[in-house]
């Protein structure tokens, strides 16, 4: 697995060994031990979550401001922009984002550590996205970051989508603004 810190070094992007032939492809998507090696932790995962989104659907910016979810994210069918955006105020990287391109064919998975926002936009027709969680959704502690506020300026790149415009639910067509939003201490 290579491992690669990204501009906030607590998110990385993560390459798996893919062996290949004319039968296929076989790889290790998730090893408890490296994986604990690469973020220098043991991380305990409690729930897997599947998505299936067509092109243009933007999902975002989640986070629960109470039992903060680590998410270890993947897309095992088409191509999305995926972002983190730092929420931790002790962090020298708060207020900033990071994204990566994951595809099918570059089977590359994020990690998004715990006192992140997250949210990733669909490019392709459809998309299939799978993310480990290390603690439970809890609805209650849910919190949604605007995807287009113009102080953390996330370079989304809908010039992919044409004409089209994001579609968002309703919950996240109403996410407040970065200066608005519980933080993370």
């Amino acid at each position: 697995m290579i491992a690669t810190h990204l501009k906030i070094p607590d998110v990385i992007l993560l390459e798996p060994k893919v062996f290949e032939d004319e039968r296929g492809f076989f790889m290790e998507s998730f090893n408890r031990y490296e994986f604990g090696e690469i973020v220098g932790r043991d991380v305990d995962f409690v729930q897997d979550n599947h998505s299936r989104s067509t092109k243009g659907v933007l999902r975002g910016l989640h986070y629960q401001i109470r039992q903060p979810q680590g998410k270890l994210v993947r897309v095992v069918k088409g191509m999305v922009f995926d972002v983190a955006v730092d929420l931790r105020r002790s962090s020298a990287s708060f207020g900033q984002w990071v994204g990566a391109l994951l595809t099918e064919e570059n089977k590359r998975q994020l990690w998004v550590p715990e006192g992140f926002a997250h949210g990733f936009l669909v490019l392709s027709e459809t998309a299939d996205f799978l993310y480990k969680t290390t603690d439970y959704y809890a609805s209650q502690h849910e919190r949604c970051l605007s995807w287009n506020d113009p102080t953390i300026a996330i370079d989304w790149p809908l010039a992919l989508l044409g004409k089209m415009a994001p579609r968002l639910s309703a919950k996240d067509g109403q996410g407040l603004p970065f200066q608005s939003i519980e933080s993370y201490p």
